[in-house]
């Protein structure tokens, strides 16, 4: 993000009107799933950033109850519970998330459902998937090596070798893997979950004389990366026509196995999207505030929330610097919230940082830095001092909660981050460190 886009940023916090930008919804729409009963916690009907198509988590339904015996003990809503397994790993929290809003959405569908998530590389990979995560952290702090990485992945001879080489040498220790958990259903939401997964349970149906439904579940937005697409898989969700046009063309899935959808998020945010309605009508701003209070945040400031994915990457330090330096010398009163997730050494930082001496150090840099005639006439106000806090959060469970408290949101563009802004009509700045994560690009 450039920092000369501040003053958009200090704009979008002292509004006190509509402020609702093209990457969140004007009228947030959530789709009932279960006769009008239950609300979907699903994404649709958002402007250009966002998907325009909901989650057909009913149409997955119907597989899975085709797939149901007769015979079966069932429950009173003529439905068995089901045991499901979802296949992902840690490389960023939205694979995670995206299993944990389609787990909530098979216990609503299907009460007493229970399920498992699992990194079978991690558990049962040889070199180097199973180095999986710890790859994905360096890479994260390394942008263009990533870009080399993804593109070298990404191409067609690599992805072949790739699937070829993780069958013969784990397929069975990820059947045996599987196996254990006993699953009617494996749903993948990781682009490396598919290939040898999916032949694992082909053949552990296959032994045990029942059908395993395998179903894909695409959570990229604009683009995704090869190893997503199979051409046998059963089912393959997506999320635009772009990722359905990719998958036809790499993998040749057939059309009528690709289910065009939005972006899977979590239930809570259709709960608070229902409960806050348009946030800049008076009942909306009355339940930020009550959402603000709740949080233990001030109530007189504008509030903004920095992202940069489940490990906390993206320069968020130095965001969080610049941000800190130009409101505090424009006079603008906010407090910043930085989510680090799992970076326990930046959430330290932050607390423990000396902001006084940001900005000293940043006085003694401009001393040495030549600036423009344009640049020289902007003279700040001495007397102008914003009061602004910085707090460093972990990884948070209570996202809904902690976006409708926000007035802005700054953050990579990760598709599930923006679905779910949208839903809850938050404005989102994005950064551009993320695009050297070159899949991101894509989503904007």
């Amino acid at each position: 993000m450039r920092f000369s886009t501040m003053r958009q940023l200090m704009m979008l916090l002292l509004l006190t009107t509509s402020c609702i930008t093209d990457a969140s919804l004007s009228d947030p729409l959530i789709t009932s799933l279960i006769s009008g009963t239950t609300r979907s916690s699903l994404i649709s009907g958002a402007t250009r950033t966002c998907p325009t198509k909901t989650f057909n988590a009913t149409g997955l339904s119907e597989n899975l109850e085709s797939s149901q015996d007769d015979d079966q003990n069932e429950t009173n809503t003529g439905k068995k519970p089901l045991r499901v397994l979802f296949l992902s790993s840690d490389t960023g929290g939205g694979h995670r998330a995206s299993a944990e809003a389609l787990a909530r959405q098979f216990q609503l569908h299907f009460p007493g459902s229970t399920y498992d998530l699992v990194d079978v590389w991690t558990l049962d990979g040889v070199y180097p998937y199973k180095a999986l995560v710890k790859s994905y952290k360096h890479l994260s702090a390394h942008p263009f090596q990533w870009r080399f990485f993804y593109h070298l992945s990404n191409a067609f001879p690599n992805g072949k070798i790739a699937n070829i080489h993780s069958g013969i040498m784990c397929e069975k220790k990820i059947r045996k893997r599987i196996a254990g958990y006993d699953p009617d259903v494996v749903v993948s939401v990781h682009p490396a979950m598919n290939n040898a997964p999916r032949v694992a349970t082909r053949k552990l149906g296959e032994i045990h004389g029942k059908h395993i439904p395998f179903f894909t579940v695409v959570t990229d937005l604009g683009s995704g990366h090869s190893h997503w697409f199979e051409k046998k898989v059963e089912k393959l969700y997506v999320a635009s026509e772009r990722i359905r046009r990719l998958a036809r063309r790499r993998a040749r899935t057939p059309a009528k196995n690709i289910v065009m959808s939005g972006l899977p998020i979590r239930q809570e945010f259709a709960v608070q999207s229902e409960k806050l309605g348009d946030r800049t009508s008076e009942s909306g701003k009355i339940y930020q505030k009550q959402i603000k209070e709740k949080l233990g945040f001030s109530t007189d400031k504008p509030m903004v929330l920095v992202m940069g994915g489940g490990e906390g990457v993206g320069s968020l330090a130095d965001i969080a610097d610049e941000m800190y330096i130009k409101l505090t010398e424009s006079g603008v009163n906010a407090t910043i919230c930085v989510v680090c997730g799992r970076n326990d050494k930046l959430k330290t930082d932050l607390t423990e940082r000396d902001w006084d001496n940001v900005m000293t150090s940043r006085g003694i840099r401009n001393r040495f830095k030549r600036r423009s005639r344009k640049q020289s006439s902007n003279v700040i106000d001495p007397n102008l001092k914003g009061e602004v806090e910085v707090i460093g959060l972990g990884y948070i469970d209570e996202m809904a909660d902690y976006m409708v408290a926000a007035d802005v949101l700054v953050t990579k563009a990760g598709p599930g981050t923006i679905a779910e802004a949208a839903a809850v009509g938050l404005p989102v700045m994005m950064t551009r460190y993320d695009i050297a994560e070159c899949r991101l690009q894509f989503n904007l």
